[in-house]
């Protein structure tokens, strides 16, 4: 069974913490006192935990890796992964078949620009639609949504009751651009996120949490 890799830090806690950072490295703090037999031991107990977090932070590496724009690669659109395919057609530069993404090879120069052209002009329509549709059946009032580009906010409700929206949440599944809708006009009603806050939203979506721990867990996978 391999060793183990960690870098220790001692102080004067009571308990053993670990972590796997953004870089993949695995950290353990300790009590000053607790002798490396111990923690040792402590690892090799937790050694699941240690390879699937390991794992994870492999993954989201990969999948931070910037976009080639290249045949084969895939692309999120309402939760699900499209295949990008390239085409020597001229026209369009880019076209969603439902089954694929397919590009002009004469544009691929400017594939992350028309990519994002076409999910903010998807975002507009779809988002606007929600916004309309889950405030009338929930009988919130809102005055105007807008579209923004913020790269990890994902919605916000001004004092105006002016929903905003990034364009990214398009990336995402629909029940996830559902929860962001219902959390910002719950601020239509509830300015901060006091209890009253949370008990209007958990009211409309039980499992809130859930939605709220996929963004936190996937939010940084929303972006091309």
């Amino acid at each position: 069974m391999p060793e183990i890799k960690f870098r220790l830090i001692r102080s004067n806690r009571r308990t053993v913490g670990l972590e796997v950072n953004d870089q993949g490295d695995l950290i353990v703090r300790a009590p000053n006192r607790l002798e490396l037999s111990a923690i040792k031991s402590i690892l090799t107990s937790h050694r699941r935990w240690i390879a699937r977090k390991l794992s994870e932070v492999e993954r989201r590496r990969q999948l931070l890796r910037p976009k080639r724009f290249a045949e084969g690669e895939n692309f999120l659109y309402l939760g699900r992964e499209f295949p990008l395919l390239i085409s020597h057609e001229t026209r369009p530069a880019l076209r969603f078949t439902g089954q694929s993404f397919i590009l002009s090879a004469r544009w691929q120069g400017q594939a992350r620009e028309i990519f994002q052209k076409w999910y903010r002009k998807q975002a507009q329509a779809y988002l606007s639609d929600r916004v309309m549709k889950l405030a009338v059946s929930n009988g919130f009032r809102f005055k105007k949504f807008r579209l923004s580009s913020a790269r990890t906010r994902w919605g916000s409700c001004s004092a105006k009751r002016m929903i905003s929206l990034t364009w990214r949440l398009i990336l995402a599944p629909p029940e996830i651009i559902d929860y962001v809708i219902v959390h910002e006009l719950a601020h239509t009603r509830e300015k901060s996120h006091s209890r009253d806050f949370w008990t209007l939203v958990a009211g409309l979506m039980p499992d809130y949490r859930q939605k709220r721990r996929w963004l936190k867990q996937n939010g940084f996978m929303l972006n091309v």
